[in-house]
């Protein structure tokens, strides 16, 4: 492979998401200098520049993002579509008026992340793959890498999160149908190693990326089992129509793993071309490496475990709190004043408070069900439980020993909303 740009200086768009800190790790692994490029830079970053896909969709808007840079990587995607994160913006315009300001600039090289796929499997495919046509358009020395289903040993996210914890769960390993449709998964790491050599390099064109051989979707979801040392061997088919109804309900509620398009591809299946390993080992002299192989370098811990059995855990206590929330709003909002003074044991402004307590509950609620800002809320709510506690306790102690339970079960609750305050952090 011929060598190009050396300890050269790498802007790496999408460097926050579970691509781009692989790609950031490899590329300093090999003497690069990295620029993260992100929405919001902090004041004072020297490695941050601002790099908004959705909003920076002229050439000129690059001109300050490019400064010093000698090449590009691009590895933001969306799976949904969100407010002025659209596909045509992240996934084409934003990107095409990034590349063309490449041009301007007199950057060197450009790599860009895209999909293994069909387009009419959705926005998400067809809208890459129009960037990967428009960039190779240019008069920019660009590489298009198109990866099949990407996982990591060492941590997980969106629908690679998704297939480990349903590796994980009770009484055998669960598949959507027979989970006989087959991929090539691609580890992280191998995808940044041929990022850099694709940076590191003069190649031009698409270069689909995949690991070696296929393997059905029920093989790679017992290996993750047996990985993860959970006992079982025992396969669960779940009803395709099952799987497809929570992905349509996802997609309405606008959040979840598996996006339709997703879901699409992975019944299409996802298959390299046969010529692709041959290719990137002839072009970027390296060669994927198999699940098995990479799983066996990589042995799991007690988190890997916690992770995968808190997947479903999580969506489960967030429902239960949002319960429990209401209820207590309506509780305090419908109760009389008869069953208020007999429920607090003679508490001074007992009705007024269980009013008040009953609409900040409600909102509480209401706020928790929206997935605005989720850690505030749930701060919000840990405050209140403990002001709750402590006021309740200095005004009438006695409620500590209320029938079935009274102020002790905040003693639960305030542990079980810490835990989902932790559990909340996607990335």
């Amino acid at each position: 492979m011929e060598r190009g740009i050396h300890r050269g200086t790498v802007l790496v768009i999408g460097v926050q998401g579970f691509l781009g800190g692989f790609i950031t790790a490899a590329l300093l692994k090999h003497g690069y200098r990295v620029l993260h490029g992100v929405r919001s830079p902090r004041a004072g970053s020297r490695r941050e520049r601002r790099c908004d896909l959705a909003a920076m969709l002229k050439p000129e808007d690059w001109t300050d993002a490019l400064a010093g840079v000698d090449a590009v990587v691009n590895a933001a995607g969306i799976l949904r579509e969100a407010g002025a994160q659209t596909f045509e913006a992240v996934h084409l315009r934003g990107p095409l008026a990034l590349a063309q300001a490449c041009v301007g600039c007199g950057v060197k090289r450009f790599a860009q992340i895209s999909a293994l796929g069909d387009p009419q499997d959705g926005e998400f495919i067809a809208s890459k793959h129009s960037f990967d046509a428009a960039l190779l358009a240019l008069p920019l020395d660009a590489a298009v890498l198109r990866p099949s289903v990407v996982y990591a040993a060492e941590g997980s996210y969106g629908g690679t999160s998704l297939l480990r914890a349903l590796s994980a769960l009770p009484f055998g390993t669960w598949v959507p149908g027979r989970g006989d449709w087959c991929f090539q998964p691609l580890a992280a790491q191998d995808l940044a190693e041929i990022v850099v050599r694709a940076i590191d390099s003069d190649a031009i064109g698409i270069f689909e990326v995949a690991g070696p051989g296929a393997i059905s979707l029920r093989d790679y979801q017992r290996r993750w089992r047996q990985w993860l040392r959970i006992r079982g061997a025992r396969v669960i088919e779940v009803p395709q129509s099952l799987a497809s109804a929570q992905v349509w309900i996802a997609e309405r509620a606008g959040h979840g793993p598996m996006s339709a398009t997703i879901w699409r591809m992975l019944r299409r299946g996802n298959i390299a071309a046969p010529d692709a390993a041959a290719r990137i080992a002839d072009v970027f002299s390296y060669s994927p490496r198999s699940l098995d192989e990479v799983l066996s370098q990589h042995p799991s811990q007690v988190q890997d475990r916690w992770h995968a059995r808190l997947y479903f855990l999580a969506p489960v206590l967030r429902i239960a709190l949002i319960v429990l929330w209401i209820i207590s709003g309506m509780a305090g909002l419908l109760a009389s004043p008869d069953a208020v003074a007999n429920a607090s044991g003679a508490l001074p402004h007992a009705f007024l408070l269980a009013k008040i307590a009953g609409c900040v509950d409600l909102a509480f609620a209401l706020w928790l069900v929206s997935g605005w800002r989720t850690r505030w809320v749930l701060a919000g709510m840990m405050l209140s439980v403990a002001v709750y506690t402590i006021v309740f306790s200095l005004l009438s102690s006695v409620l500590w020993l209320a029938p079935l339970g009274g102020l002790a079960k905040n003693l639960v609750i305030l542990p079980a909303l810490a835990v989902m305050w932790v559990l909340s952090e996607r990335r």
